[in-house]
């Protein structure tokens, strides 16, 4: 009888104590888990994300009538009353079905509002989760989780950078924010810093070029930053992190509405990072020291008929440095005695789209970019300002059985520095100022050609007038065959160019260490490239695999050569007397299980080389062999574990004459660990570790890193063995000079 009693009465307390009054579920769309499926109860601020199994659930609700909205981008907005009755979970499922009508799906294919399902070229999209399992205080580092993406360091005492799609380095990868080019070359380095996490809705990916529709910049692939609308944005985003290194990052995001028609989001980032640490005991700072801020505001607009209309602008400082650990900034900068790399950055950004109130579908697009650089370099002076003003309009038309698109741009670069690149000089130095400005008029056509419900042809044509270069055109043919929705195949061949400013985009241009030789006046570079894209779907009992497989090839003229090999003491730019090539295999895979478990996991080969006089050899930072491994699990109760990493094999990397340094770097893993705790819907904490096999550069990163300028300057005794090297700070770089460090950060939304 006493255990009877026992067993009722515990029985009675955990009903109490644990019994829940709220609503759980799972989003779905067939066999498909809809992750981070929005789920809110409307009129209300209470809401959730599914998670990685489509699994959703509102806790501690009042008994009463509700009505709850699911919403996924792609797919049409559903709503269900129900009821909630006092200490019980309401068990309720949702089919999404995907919605054709949807504007914006997919913008950087094809420019056309385009389901991702439907796009006739292969876009890969990643959401706000996705860039969450390795959190980051840029999105630069963040793409590192993309397979065949490889976030570039190319200073090793200033930490800059650029992105490479398929080995192909960052010049040719455009940067765009909602579709448009924001991100000028000469921020290239700085465009994906400062965009708040907060504010994006999802990264789209295309690799492989797409100058017919972009025009130059566009030819190894894209990276599109599409930003939330104000409207259905959450009310309140905070997340902030900051880690054992001391580095410290902030997103804050706060949506309000202006009148009945304007809705506006108001995003912040901010970072600092502001300790001298020298780990590998060179002399020099292990990672720049930075401070940045970073506004973002954004307004949509609510027109008749459902017209488009949006605005954006953002502004981002940011003062960074790094050198010898006694550097002074009012001592130093500049100077010849104690060696550091300071830069300034103001700039400026404005992005617009509005659909003209015409029965016709006609858009127009504008965007400017104002960026202001203030940089020494060791001695050499680098001090540019460049604008740049890009404006287009177009017209979408379906006629039957094809969908065409007929537009013209026009882009106005200015751009002024105090290099040999915007001056006249003689044997006693500048005679004029020269700045560069460069008008592009473009013409586009591009027909979306449904030939059945199986097959999909698309045409496109570009033609650009350039001042110096003349007429450049750019042809594109697209098809897509799918033989049931579990098998897709894609294919693609086109045409791309690149009109080229070197002092932009390549940053060993801007050192002390060489001098600059033009060795003759450069022609646009030209590529001629094929694609083949396989995706299948295969349900089974436990789960649903996504098979991801691409070839792409890519061959090239006229490309630009940094000539670093002949004189140690030169980079000499000239046109390639020769061609080159990348060319590769990369497969993704995606599992999803029934259990709450995710992977996905990707490897890509390729082989990135220029020929030239019948000798070939690779191109630097290319390597081989390279992938990606991403594992969520869900343990329930709030608590889940991201394990993410990616690996590249040894790649040829930039030296000097008589370099004691290995010309290929090694096998290269960085793994990170994460484990979150969700508390509510809008409450989570997260940590972990990051490069946790402490990964780190086995040679020194620095050449010459005891003798910057002739003299020793930092009371370094020189290696034996290595007086003959001279000074270089740049690009012998394939792993961050970071070692492993924790993580600690929190999260705070209100929907």
């Amino acid at each position: 009888m006493r255990t009877l009693i026992l067993t009722v009465v515990f029985g009675l307390i955990s009903a109490v104590v644990f019994a829940q009054t709220g609503v759980k579920g799972r989003v779905l769309s067939g066999e498909t888990s809809l992750v981070e499926a929005v789920v809110k109860i409307e009129n209300t601020t209470i809401g959730t994300v599914a998670d990685q199994g489509g699994y959703y659930e509102l806790t501690s609700l009042k008994p009463g009538n509700y009505t709850l909205r699911v919403e996924y981008i792609g797919y049409k907005t559903v709503r269900r009353k129900l009821l909630v009755m006092a200490d019980q979970m309401t068990t309720v499922n949702f089919e999404l079905a995907v919605d054709a009508d949807l504007n914006e799906i997919v913008v950087s294919a094809t420019l056309k509002p385009v389901l991702k399902s439907e796009s006739v070229v292969p876009v890969e999209i990643y959401t706000p989760k996705f860039l969450q399992k390795n959190p980051t205080s840029s999105l630069f580092e963040a793409v590192r989780l993309i397979n065949g993406v490889q976030p570039q360091l190319n200073c090793n005492v200033c930490n800059t950078g650029d992105i490479h799609i398929n080995g192909m380095e960052g010049p040719y990868t455009m940067i765009l924010i909602d579709g448009m080019p924001i991100v000028s070359s000469l921020s290239s380095v700085y465009g994906l810093s400062g965009i708040p996490n907060s504010l994006i809705e999802r990264v789209e990916v295309v690799k492989g070029p797409a100058s017919s529709l972009y025009g130059t910049e566009a030819m190894g692939g894209i990276i599109n930053v599409i930003t939330k609308d104000a409207k259905s944005a959450p009310l309140l985003s905070l997340d902030g992190f900051t880690t054992s290194w001391l580095e410290t990052n902030l997103d804050a995001a706060m949506k309000f509405k202006i009148g009945e028609n304007t809705n506006s989001l108001l995003g912040i980032n901010y970072f600092k990072y502001g300790e001298r640490k020298d780990h590998n005991k060179d002399g020099f700072t292990d990672v720049t020291l930075q401070e940045r801020v970073s506004v973002f505001n954004k307004w949509n607009f609510d027109r008749a008929e459902g017209r488009t209309a949006s605005m954006a602008v953002r502004y981002l400082y940011e003062d960074r440095w790094g050198g010898e650990n006694h550097w002074n900034r009012k001592r130093d900068r500049g100077g010849d005695q104690v060696y550091g790399e300071s830069i300034f950055t103001n700039r400026m950004e404005a992005i617009g789209m509005y659909q003209l109130p015409t029965t016709p579908n006609i858009y127009t697009q504008f965007s400017y970019n104002w960026h202001q650089q203030n940089s020494f370099y060791g001695t050499e002076s680098y001090q540019a300002k460049q604008q740049v003003i890009f404006g287009q309009a177009y017209w979408d038309k379906e006629l039957r059985n094809h969908s065409l698109l007929v537009g013209t741009s026009y882009k106005y670069t200015y751009y002024d520095d105090d290099t040999r690149g915007t001056g006249i000089y003689d044997e006693d130095g500048l005679v004029e100022n020269d700045p560069m400005k460069r008008p592009n008029l473009g013409i586009f056509v591009q027909d979306e050609w449904t030939l059945n419900k199986q097959n999909k042809l698309l045409l496109g044509y570009r033609f650009d007038y350039d001042k110096v270069h003349k007429g450049i055109h750019s042809p594109r043919i697209g098809y897509k065959f799918t033989p049931s929705p579990h098998h897709v195949l894609r294919a693609s061949f086109g045409t791309g160019f690149r009109v080229v400013n070197v002092f932009t985009e390549d940053h060993r241009a801007l050192t002390g260490a060489r001098e600059v030789v033009f060795a003759e006046a450069l022609n646009p570079e030209k590529s001629y490239n094929a694609n083949l894209n396989y995706s299948w779907k295969v349900p089974a009992s436990f789960g649903v695999f996504n098979f991801d497989a691409t070839a792409f090839y890519s061959y090239f003229t006229n490309k630009i050569d940094a000539d670093t090999d002949t004189d140690q003491t030169k980079i000499i730019y000239d046109n390639l007397d020769g061609h080159a090539i990348s060319q590769g295999l990369s497969l993704n895979v995606d599992v999803v299980f029934d259990f709450p478990l995710k992977l996905m996991m990707g490897a890509t080969y390729m082989e990135v080389y220029r020929k030239e006089e019948g000798e070939r050899n690779s191109l630097y930072h290319s390597p081989k062999w390279s992938g990606n491994l991403l594992a969520t699990y869900d343990f329930g109760s709030g608590f889940s574990t991201d394990l993410t990493g990616n690996w590249t094999g040894p790649m040829r990397l930039p030296r000097v004459e008589d370099d004691y340094r290995p010309e290929y770097s090694p096998w290269v893993v960085l793994a990170n660990i994460q484990v979150t705790k969700k508390f509510n819907e809008r409450f989570e904490i997260y940590g972990g570790v990051k490069n946790l096999f402490n990964t780190l550069p086995k040679e020194d990163a620095i050449a010459r890193w005891w003798d910057p300028y002739g003299e020793p300057g930092n009371g370094v005794t020189p290696p034996a063995g290595r007086n003959d090297v001279i000074f270089e700070p740049n690009d012998y770089s394939y792993t961050p000079l970071q070692g492993i460090q924790g993580f600690l950060g929190l999260r705070y939304t209100v929907f």
